[in-house]
C-alpha cells in the first residue's frame, strides 16, 4: 500500500526529496529518492530513532535505504547510525575521527542535552563506521536520473560540515547545523566560529539564489534567511566581512 510523506510524519520538498523534524530536538532527518536507491542524510538521536526513520524513508522509497549522509559528528544527528546497517556512509573527511575517537563525549553531551543515559550508552558503544570521507565535493548516483553532491562547506559549525545538494525544481540543500531556524545557531565546544560566515558563503553558492535550504533545525529557508544568518553571526563573531 502506497503511502504519503504527509502520513508517514514527512514534509515533501520537491518530487521524491522530503525531510522529517524529529521530536524533543527539532533535528532535520532528509530523505533522496532514487531508482532502486536512497539516501538518508543524518540518522536521529539513537538506536531507536535510527530505525524508524529507516522503516519509514524505505516505505516511502519503496525500497531498502542504500546511503546515509551525516552531516556532522553531533549525537542528535549520528546516534541513530547504527541502525542503517548494509548502507553506505559519507561524512565530511575527518568526521570519522570525531565519531571514533569523541564518543564518550557524545554520550555526555547526549546526557547533558535530556538524552536516556542508558540509551546514550547504548548508542556510543556503536558508533557509524565512516566508509567514504568526502574532501571537496562528491557526486553521488541514485539512479533513475537522480544524482546528488555532497559538498564538505566547513568548518563552521564544527570542523567536518557536510551540505547535500539535490538537483531539481527546486534544488534543494540540506545544511545540517550551519543553518537553524528554530532558535540561534548553536557554536558549542568545536564550533570554529571565525571560519563560519564564510561555510555559509560556500553553501549559498552551491544552492543559489532559488533553493529551498533545509536547516539542522527548524524549518526550511530561503537564501535570503541564510545569508542574514551569515551577517549576524559575523557580527555576533567580530568576523570583518
Amino acid at each position: 500500500m502506497t503511502v504519503t510523506w504527509e502520513e508517514l510524519g514527512w514534509e515533501r520538498l520537491a518530487a521524491g526529496v522530503g525531510r522529517r523534524r524529529l521530536p524533543v530536538w527539532d533535528c532535520t532527518a532528509g530523505l533522496v529518492v532514487g531508482g532502486g536507491a536512497a539516501l538518508v542524510i543524518d540518522a536521529g538521536s539513537g538506536l531507536g530513532e535510527g530505525a524508524r526513520l529507516r522503516r519509514d524513508a524505505e516505505r516511502l522509497a519503496g525500497h531498502r535505504v542504500t546511503h546515509l549522509a551525516l552531516t556532522h559528528a553531533h549525537f542528535d544527528h549520528v546516534f541513530g547510525a547504527a541502525a542503517f546497517a548494509g548502507a553506505q556512509v559519507f561524512g565530511a573527511a575527518g568526521v570519522e575521527t570525531a565519531l571514533s575517537g569523541g564518543r564518550e563525549a557524545l554520550r555526555a553531551d547526549a546526557v547533558a542535552n535530556g538524552l536516556d543515559p542508558e540509551r546514550a550508552a547504548e548508542a556510543a558503544d556503536a558508533p557509524a563506521a565512516v566508509h567514504h570521507r568526502v574532501s571537496g565535493e562528491w557526486t553521488l548516483d541514485l539512479g533513475g536520473g537522480r544524482q546528488v553532491l555532497l559538498a564538505d562547506v566547513g568548518p563552521g559549525h564544527t570542523p567536518h560540515d557536510l551540505a547535500v545538494l539535490v538537483p531539481g525544481a527546486p534544488e534543494v540543500v540540506f545544511c545540517g547545523d550551519l543553518v537553524e531556524e528554530s532558535g540561534e545557531p548553536q557554536a558549542g565546544p568545536d564550533a570554529l566560529p571565525a571560519h563560519w560566515p564564510a561555510a555559509l558563503d560556500r553553501l549559498l553558492a552551491l544552492g543559489g539564489e532559488d533553493a529551498v535550504y533545509v536547516p539542522g533545525h527548524g524549518a526550511a529557508v530561503d537564501a535570503a534567511f541564510v545569508r542574514a544568518q551569515r551577517d549576524a553571526l559575523a557580527a555576533r563573531y567580530g568576523v570583518s566581512y
